[in-house]
């Protein structure tokens, strides 16, 4: 898959950074940077990106801009392959968008659409490698490979097979509209579904057990009354 790389020492977000050269893209570009100081995951809320860490952003041009939430699935599918490969940690996918382990949050993915005379797709994805240090409200949330490894991590090894896994699934699966094999991928690592959870949706707070997702990549939630109801969106706490 052909891609741009721009790296950089600094940025506000390598969102903003992707979507600016997107006024000028004719293929896919990855923008990185060191730190952010602006960076910002769903909801927008703010994105701790300090040194040590994988801040970076994948500017796509996708022949099919209705199913974006499978980039977001293929993007945790390469985060989780991407650190059995080079540090043989088993990790976990929490639905919709996080990987973590052990309940603790490694990676956080935010997706984001660019519509008009050309349509792009912007997938972000932060993911804490060798930080050891996090800020008041998220160091009980939050962990690093680092920690959990109790070693440095070799930045440079996971990040080139982290973009590299993207592209495979990306060209393999994505671009030619294999949506049911992403979802069957996905699946194998997300440990959110057969779980008794509670999500937090802006309007409502549902209780019950995650039994699937559908094919919009929503999660299913069965409730005490047997009810099934489609999230679309929320924060998921769940019960390990």
């Amino acid at each position: 898959m052909k891609y741009t790389f721009y790296p950089f020492k600094s940025l506000t977000s390598t969102q903003d950074k992707a979507k600016e050269f997107s006024k000028k893209a004719s293929s896919s570009i990855v923008v990185i940077a060191d730190t952010q100081t602006e960076g910002r995951g769903r909801f927008k809320r703010k994105w701790h990106s300090a040194k040590g860490g994988i801040w970076m952003s994948i500017l796509l041009i996708p022949s099919n801009i209705e199913k974006l939430q499978y980039l977001t699935f293929i993007a945790a599918i390469s985060v989780v392959r991407s650190i059995k490969k080079t540090t043989k940690l088993k990790t976990n996918i929490k639905w919709p968008n996080d990987v973590h382990y052990k309940g603790k949050k490694l990676c956080g993915i935010l997706t984001e659409g660019i519509f008009g005379r050309e349509n792009y797709v912007v997938v972000g994805i932060g993911l804490n490698v060798n930080q050891t240090e996090f800020s008041d409200d998220v160091k009980d949330t939050a962990t690093s490979l680092k920690i959990v490894k109790k070693r440095t991590i070799n930045i440079e090894k996971i990040k080139k097979t982290l973009i590299s896994e993207f592209f495979i699934l990306y060209e393999k699966y994505y671009n030619k509209n294999k949506l049911k094999d992403i979802s069957k991928i996905w699946r194998k690592h997300c440990d959110t579904l057969g779980k008794n959870v509670t999500i937090i949706t802006k309007t409502k707070i549902f209780t019950g057990k995650a039994i699937g997702i559908d094919e919009n990549c929503n999660l299913l939630l069965k409730q005490k009354n047997n009810e099934i109801t489609r999230i679309v969106e929320g924060d998921v706490n769940v019960r390990y």
